[in-house]
């Protein structure tokens, strides 16, 4: 823990030694740590410790906590097998706006493109039912909707991907064969 005297012995330390001038410390006064990555510090313990036991988050530098990666591996429904990767990326004005989110793996699903776009209304920072993000939404709740997508928040009713969401009404059948089919050659 940093204490006033410490700070201040650090201080004269450099001084004595020539090492500060006025324009570094100018520089050091000014870096300030945004309300963004204040939040991450708070909202990541707890995000991890709170994870569906399908999701695993990553973080390529975890000096960077605005940019991770969550893997999702359904146990149960139509994608179940198979391993898709998601990018989530922090905007400096969150939380006011939602985390980007980017489906890496290739899938076959109403409501995500082939290119990773993703029709969630958790994501969306103007929303018509309200559901849209909140500053009171975290990055919890970013894992958990993503990973309802693959249960409970399936919506074929308001695709995304309408060829696949089209597939799914015409011929049940057909429909879980494509998605076994993306699984078994994108998603393993």
């Amino acid at each position: 823990m940093i204490t006033l005297s410490k700070k201040l012995k650090e201080d004269a330390a450099r001084k004595a030694a020539g090492a500060t001038s006025k324009s570094s410390d100018l520089n050091n006064a000014t870096k300030r740590v945004s309300i963004r990555d204040r939040l991450l510090v708070k909202e990541v313990p707890d995000m991890e410790s709170h994870l569906p036991k399908s999701c695993k988050v990553s973080f390529p530098d975890v000096h960077q906590l605005h940019h991770c990666f969550l893997t999702i591996s359904p146990e149960e429904g139509y994608w179940k097998g198979g391993r898709f990767k998601f990018e989530l990326t922090v905007p400096e004005e969150y939380n006011i706006v939602p985390p980007r989110v980017r489906c890496k793996t290739r899938i076959w699903h109403p409501n995500i493109t082939e290119e990773g776009q993703i029709c969630l209304s958790l994501l969306r920072e103007h929303s018509m039912d309200g559901t849209g993000w909140a500053p009171t939404r975290t990055l919890k709740d970013v894992a958990w909707g993503l990973n309802s997508l693959f249960t409970d928040l399936l919506n074929f009713d308001d695709p995304l991907n309408i060829e696949a969401a089209d597939l799914y009404l015409r011929d049940k059948r057909s429909f879980e064969l494509k998605v076994q089919q993306f699984v078994g050659n994108y998603a393993r």
